[in-house]
Order: structure tokens, then C-alpha cells, then sequence
């Protein structure tokens, strides 16, 4: 039995779907960065899936996924640091305790 581009693309679906989920209803902001995380690995997923079945000759999805990663590496970082710097001044990664733009 050979995969298809089917077969990717519903896990692309399914993993996108958990880290939805994991987004809109946890209050922890780790959890929330990593659920953000996982919904863009399914679109890299996606990406190269589309690449190796529509245009195996190109690369150029496996190209925009190397980019993705790049990016979400940076988005890691930079959400790290913030959740840190509001842990140290509030004492609390909670979501819904956080409300730093109320006065």
C-alpha cells in the first residue's frame, strides 16, 4: 500500500486540529506556544506534501517549509522571552490572569 497525497494531508488535518484546539482552550502560555507550534508543523506538513505530489521537479514547498521553520524558531524565542519577563513580574504564565494592557 503506497501513501498518497490524501493519506498526508488528513494528518496535516488532524494535527492542525489538536493544536487548534490546544490553543483556544488552554490557559498556559507554554502550551499555548507549543499548540501554536504544532498547527505549524501540519502546515509544513502540507507544504511539502503538495510539493512531492503536484510538482515533484520543484522544491518549492520544501524551500517555504525550511523558511516556516525559521520562522517559527524565532516566534519560539521571542514567546519564551515574553512569557518569561511576564512570569517574573506577575508570577503567574495563566492566560486569563495576565492583563498587562489594563491599567
Amino acid at each position: 500500500m503506497s501513501l498518497g497525497l490524501e493519506h498526508y494531508l488528513v494528518l496535516s488535518a488532524a494535527l492542525f486540529s489538536i493544536g487548534l484546539y490546544g490553543a483556544l482552550t488552554k490557559r498556559s502560555a507554554v502550551v499555548i506556544l507549543m499548540s501554536i507550534e504544532l498547527m505549524l508543523n501540519a502546515a509544513n506538513i502540507a507544504l511539502v506534501a503538495f510539493s512531492r505530489y503536484i510538482v515533484p521537479a520543484l522544491l518549492t514547498g520544501q524551500v517555504f517549509t525550511i523558511f516556516s521553520i525559521v520562522v517559527a524558531a524565532a516566534e519560539a524565542t521571542v514567546g519564551l522571552a515574553i512569557i518569561m519577563a511576564i512570569y517574573r513580574s506577575r508570577e503567574t504564565i495563566d492566560t486569563t490572569k495576565i492583563d498587562l494592557m489594563k491599567w
